[in-house]
């Protein structure tokens, strides 16, 4: 069997070579424009998932520079991982937004070959111990379910504490890139072990985590918004073509900088580009995807095509910083 590491798997796909198959657009319900102070509002949980990838030392004493200057009453807790075989995580309290803030480290292309965890594009059932009570119908990546289960129950514990510490009623859970499907999953696991809060997600160029029951299950328990921007690629692999599916709650950044609220499950741009995208992996082959790994991480960021630029952080924090 095929392995790929955690951090790569669905980066690496995008650069492999293919003729893509000619795409059958879907109609998509009415798309609504969000206006410039409903995007001011995520701009603090920006912030908070730029934090996940400074390193522990400096979460910890919440001493990261801009990232954590802007939000500058947070109150840290807790915070771990090593940022190699563990991704860096953080847990606190934003007195200002009323909140506990867990935060995971997305995938640092500086270091992905360096990285990691072995991780199978195959799904697998949830750890029954860390989701009791969740169908085995649910299935998900097992890299990335491998990865949230290396620091749930500390994660779990910060929470409490910080809930514990400072009265809390509310967790916002936030991530990129591979930071955001962890924390998806600590969106599943963390309200089956915590009561009387509320939960929300904010994940910003999220790839696909899990199959069409997974997808369903977020939809039915969860409050998350997932942002996708311009013609970033890793929100679209894994493939539909092998199981897997998003939730809904899609807020997409468009190529002129406006920014829609955009309904149902699909990505939202109604585009022949984006349409061809979506069904990558038809014609991904996994001899391309493991040599187009290498060629991705050793080119440049100034080399790399627009559609991988659009995946990185600085992109997407500058496309909602209103300053």
């Amino acid at each position: 069997m095929v392995k790929l590491n955690a951090g790569s798997v669905f980066l690496a796909v995008l650069a492999s070579s293919g003729v893509w198959a000619a795409p059958s657009l879907e109609k998509r319900q009415s798309i609504t424009p969000l206006s410039s102070a409903q995007i001011a509002t995520f701009k603090p949980y920006s912030f908070f998932a730029a934090a996940a990838y400074c390193n522990p030392s400096t979460t910890r004493n919440w001493t990261c520079g801009t990232n954590c200057n802007a939000n500058a009453d947070f109150i840290p807790v807790a915070s771990g991982g090593d940022g190699s075989s563990v991704q860096f995580w953080y847990v606190g309290y934003s007195p200002s937004l009323a909140t506990v803030i867990v935060a995971h480290q997305g995938t640092d292309t500086s270091k992905i070959e360096a990285d990691a965890t072995d991780a199978n594009i195959i799904r697998r059932s949830l750890n029954s111990s860390l989701f009791p009570g969740v169908s085995s119908s649910i299935s998900v990546h097992d890299g990335f379910g491998d990865e949230q289960e290396k620091t749930a129950t500390q994660v779990l514990a910060a929470v409490n504490s910080a809930i514990s510490a400072h009265g809390a009623k509310k967790v916002t859970i936030v991530g990129h890139s591979l930071g955001a499907a962890i924390s998806l999953l600590d969106s599943v696991y963390l309200p089956l072990h915590i009561s009387g809060v509320t939960f929300q997600s904010f994940l910003y160029g999220m790839p696909r985590v899990g199959n069409q029951d997974f997808a369903d299950y977020v939809d039915a328990h969860l409050h998350q918004t997932r942002i996708t921007n311009k013609k970033d690629l890793v929100p679209i692999v894994p493939g539909r073509f092998l199981g897997y599916h998003h939730p809904s709650g899609e807020v997409h950044i468009e190529q002129d900088g406006s920014w829609d609220s955009c309904p149902g499950k699909s990505f939202s741009h109604n585009t022949t580009f984006l349409a061809a995208a979506s069904e990558i992996f038809q014609q991904a082959k996994i001899t391309q995807v493991i040599n187009a790994s290498s060629v991705l991480y050793q080119t440049s960021l100034m080399a790399r095509p627009v559609i991988m630029l659009d995946h990185m952080t600085g992109s997407i924090w500058d496309a909602e910083r209103l300053d």
